[in-house]
């Protein structure tokens, strides 16, 4: 009886190590693809990575962000702004991800792939959120020479004021758009946005009601005197 027993407990150790066998085997195919799926992607990674860097070095891109000031007020910053190294790493990472969510589907983690999916899904928002400081930055620019030149040109002399002036607040509004393009505290950025133009529109009335107030009752006064000539 006693060796009944013994043979009862060895048969289930027996059974749970073939089992363990069993699923491993059957494991260790998908394991074997997953890492040559990981380490085929950090190779194609690493070299369209550095394909990425290179044309847009031959494309002189840091050149055109160091023309539009850009790269200035990174130096200022004590940041250094190399906008080619940038896109390089961000294809890197993206297709390094990519190649993860396969593996991770082979292995069959499918938390671990809706998470991926989901790194992915938010990408094109960092690209969007680039482009959108990019462009607020040209655009302030341009729009800061203009204001100066203008200003300028009218015999004022509050041109570099003015012209910084417009230039805060059109990269400020920039960032504020990148920011909500990033879906950073959506409800806030919205609060703050509206604000910000509540702000320059108070701003505008009350610099008018307070410093062109005279101006506005002289041009009243002469279509005044005309309407009562005509008449």
């Amino acid at each position: 009886m006693y060796t009944t027993g013994v043979e009862s407990w060895s048969a289930v150790i027996t059974q749970s190590l073939q089992n363990l066998w069993l699923g491993f085997t059957d494991f260790l195919p998908n394991l074997i693809g997953a890492l040559i799926i990981i380490i085929v992607g950090l190779i194609v990674s690493s070299a369209l990575g550095t394909l990425v860097q290179k044309i847009f070095d031959g494309l002189k891109l840091n050149k055109f962000l160091n023309t539009i000031g850009l790269t200035t007020y990174f130096e200022k910053a004590g940041l250094k702004l190399n906008g080619s190294a940038f896109l390089g790493r961000l294809t890197y990472w993206f297709l390094v991800i990519a190649f993860l969510l396969a593996a991770s589907d082979t292995l069959g983690l499918y938390a671990f792939s809706g998470f991926l999916s989901q790194v992915l899904a938010y990408v094109p928002n960092v690209i969007v959120a680039v482009l959108v400081m990019l462009a607020a930055v040209v655009v302030a620019n341009f729009l800061r020479q203009l204001i100066k030149a203008s200003v300028k040109g009218a015999g004022f002399n509050s041109s570099n004021f003015l012209g910084s002036l417009t230039w805060w607040a059109v990269v400020i509004f920039g960032f504020f758009a990148a920011l909500h393009q990033l879906n950073i505290a959506r409800e806030v950025i919205d609060t703050l946005i509206t604000g910000f133009i509540a702000m320059l529109a108070i701003a505008g009335g009350l610099a008018f009601g307070l410093g062109g107030k005279e101006y506005a009752s002289h041009l009243i006064g002469k279509l005044r005197e005309n309407t009562e000539n005509r008449g």
